[in-house]
C-alpha cells in the first residue's frame, strides 16, 4: 500500500488544490486529519472516493454528513472535543492565574470557526468576570506582532484558539510565550513539550486511532455511508511545571491532580 501525503502547512487557500490532486491520482480513500477545511475540500472534490475525516466540530452543521448515525454519501469519520472545550481552556487559565482580570484570546481570522470560537470564549469570560481581548493571527509575522503588543494590553494570560495554523506553529508559539513571559494555554501536548505552560483539549492519539481504524475498514470494502460518525470523548490536560516556576506561578494542587501528565 502506498500513502500519498499532502500538508497545507496551515494555509487554508491551498487545501482545495491538494484535495483535487489526490482525486486526480485516483486514490482508494482520502483521510483528512487536520481539521474541517480539508474535510470540506475533500467532500467538494469527489462524490465517489471514500473520505474519512477527523475534525473538532459538528460534521452535520458543516454539511459533511446527513446525520451522525447515518452519514450517507461517501463521507464519514471521527469528531474530537476541540471547539467545545475552548471556553474550558479559559476556565483552566483563570484557575492557574486567579488574580488576572484581563486575558487575551488568539484566533486565526481565516478559520471557518473564528467567529464561533470568539463568541464562546467571550461568553465564558463574562461568566468568569474577566475582560477578554480577541487578537488575530494567520501568519508568522502576525504572531510576532501579537506577542509584542501584549504588554501594553496588560494581559495576565493568553488562551490560544484551536486552529490548524497554530498546530503547525506549536514550537514557535511556545518559544514566544517563554520569551515574553506570558502564561498561555493551548489544546495539544506538543505546545507544552516545547516549553509552553499548559494544554487542554481532545486527545489527538485517540481520535487519530479511531480515524485510522475507519480508514482500514473502508479499504477492506465497507462503505462510509454504513459507518456512523464516531466521537472521541477523551480530553487531556498537560502542565509544564518548569515553565510555571519560570513564570513565578504556583500550580494549584487541584489542577495538578487533574493533569494527565506533569512535565518537570
Amino acid at each position: 500500500m502506498a500513502i500519498e501525503h499532502r500538508w497545507s502547512d496551515g494555509q487554508y487557500d491551498r487545501v482545495p488544490q491538494l484535495a483535487a490532486d489526490l482525486v486526480h491520482r485516483q486514490v482508494a480513500v482520502i483521510t483528512t486529519i487536520d481539521g474541517s477545511a480539508s474535510a470540506l475540500a475533500a467532500k467538494a472534490a469527489t462524490s465517489t472516493i471514500p473520505v474519512v475525516f477527523r475534525i473538532g466540530a459538528d460534521p452535520v452543521a458543516l454539511g459533511l454528513v446527513a446525520s451522525l448515525r447515518q452519514p450517507g454519501g461517501n463521507v464519514t469519520g471521527v469528531t474530537s472535543l476541540t471547539v467545545e472545550v475552548g471556553p474550558k481552556r479559559l476556565e483552566v487559565m483563570r484557575e492557574l492565574v486567579p488574580t488576572a482580570t484581563v486575558l487575551a484570546f488568539l484566533v486565526n481570522p481565516t478559520s471557518p470557526f473564528a467567529e464561533t470560537l470568539s463568541k464562546d470564549v467571550l461568553a465564558a469570560a463574562k461568566i468568569l468576570g474577566v475582560h477578554i481581548h480577541v487578537l488575530h493571527a494567520s501568519t508568522e509575522i502576525d504572531l510576532n506582532s501579537v506577542f509584542a503588543n501584549l504588554p501594553q494590553l496588560r494581559v495576565g494570560g493568553l488562551v490560544i484558539g484551536s486552529d490548524v495554523f497554530f498546530n503547525s506553529r506549536s514550537e514557535q508559539l511556545a518559544a514566544l510565550t517563554v520569551r515574553h513571559a506570558m502564561p498561555a494555554v493551548y489544546q495539544y501536548r506538543a505546545f507544552v513539550a516545547a516549553g509552553g505552560l499548559m494544554s487542554y483539549g481532545g486527545s489527538l492519539e485517540d481520535s487519530y486511532r479511531l480515524a485510522g481504524v475507519y480508514t482500514g475498514r473502508v479499504l477492506k470494502g465497507e462503505k462510509p455511508a454504513d459507518l456512523p460518525v464516531q466521537q472521541s470523548t477523551k480530553v487531556e490536560l498537560f502542565i509544564n511545571l518548569k515553565s510555571a516556576k519560570a513564570l513565578g506561578l504556583t500550580v494549584p494542587v487541584s489542577l495538578l491532580a487533574r493533569a494527565d501528565e506533569v512535565i518537570e
